[in-house]
């Protein structure tokens, strides 16, 4: 069962404590576990709209998509390339931004196969994402939260993943032990390059995120993922098309050609890079 413990009030930091299915902080403040056993730790006023995140048909659209496990060639490459002096039992992961909870469950699926006993928690600032998660895996904490204030206390975590999402670096740093890890899973050139050219006029070229490195953090390894799979009905092609951005950025034309497919063969190109946080150094008088 997911624990939901040594988590911080998202209102003033102060740590919660558990009672049944209440959290509660020193100050008073109270956070229910919801029905499928997921917390909601995204006060009002840190909302920058009514229903932040995806939208539940989204959340709908990327799970019947996932669930095909079309993408389970990205879950094996975190897996083997997960620097293996921190992949130990007891290891504490954060997916952040973890969606309806795929990577994060299936993670956990393969380590436990492994004899890997790790702890996870996975937070998405979209409640849809959550409450698809909560009912997805019960080993794992889930939390409606956002990366921009982690409702966990300093150093909670050995890893913080980050697939393809938003990532806060500072308080990724902030919640990660010392020597901790970060990993970030993010589209290659060619991700889904047969359907971009069917959507764009033109593609863009691909401009590399953060290479000018990170702050608090040290690049430790870096690993590009490409493989093929095939969507053979049209229903399976909007299921991806919904889950990824293109469904807003594309053209009406580009939108309309692909609705008059019936089945495509698409690359997956995906990035992968490792980070350790920096120990911070001492300055002696």
């Amino acid at each position: 069962m997911s624990t939901l413990e040594n988590l911080s009030c998202p209102i003033d930091s102060a740590l919660l404590i558990r009672h049944e299915r209440v959290l509660t902080c020193e100050h008073g403040h109270t956070y229910d576990l919801a029905k499928t056993g997921y917390v909601n730790l995204l006060p009002v006023q840190n909302k920058r709209s009514k229903d932040p995140g995806d939208s539940k048909e989204m959340v709908v659209a990327r799970q019947a998509f996932l669930n095909q496990h079309h993408y389970f060639p990205i879950v094996s490459a975190i897996l083997s390339s997960w620097p293996k002096d921190h992949l130990v039992s007891g290891v504490r992961i954060l997916d952040a931004g973890c969606g309806e909870g795929y990577y994060l469950s299936e993670i956990g699926h393969a380590m436990s196969q492994q004899g890997i006993d790790a702890e996870r928690t996975g937070l998405d600032i979209s409640k849809w994402a959550i409450v698809a998660a909560s009912k997805r895996d019960k080993t794992v904490s889930w939390l409606v939260g956002s990366n921009a204030s982690l409702p966990a206390p300093n150093e909670r975590y050995d890893a913080v993943l980050c697939l393809f999402g938003f990532p806060i670096f500072k308080e990724f740093a902030r919640v990660l032990s010392e020597d901790g890890l970060m990993l970030l899973v993010e589209s290659g050139p060619n991700h889904l390059i047969e359907l971009r050219e069917i959507l764009y006029p033109s593609i863009h070229d691909y401009k590399q995120t953060f290479s000018e490195g990170i702050a608090d953090f040290e690049l430790v390894l870096e690993q590009a993922e490409t493989f093929t799979f095939t969507l053979n009905t049209q229903e399976k092609i909007q299921e991806l098309l919904s889950m990824t951005p293109h469904i807003h950025k594309a053209s009406y034309e580009g939108r309309e050609a692909v609705k008059q497919l019936d089945s495509i063969i698409l690359t997956a190109d995906i990035k992968l890079r490792w980070y350790r946080k920096k120990t911070k150094e001492v300055n002696h008088v």
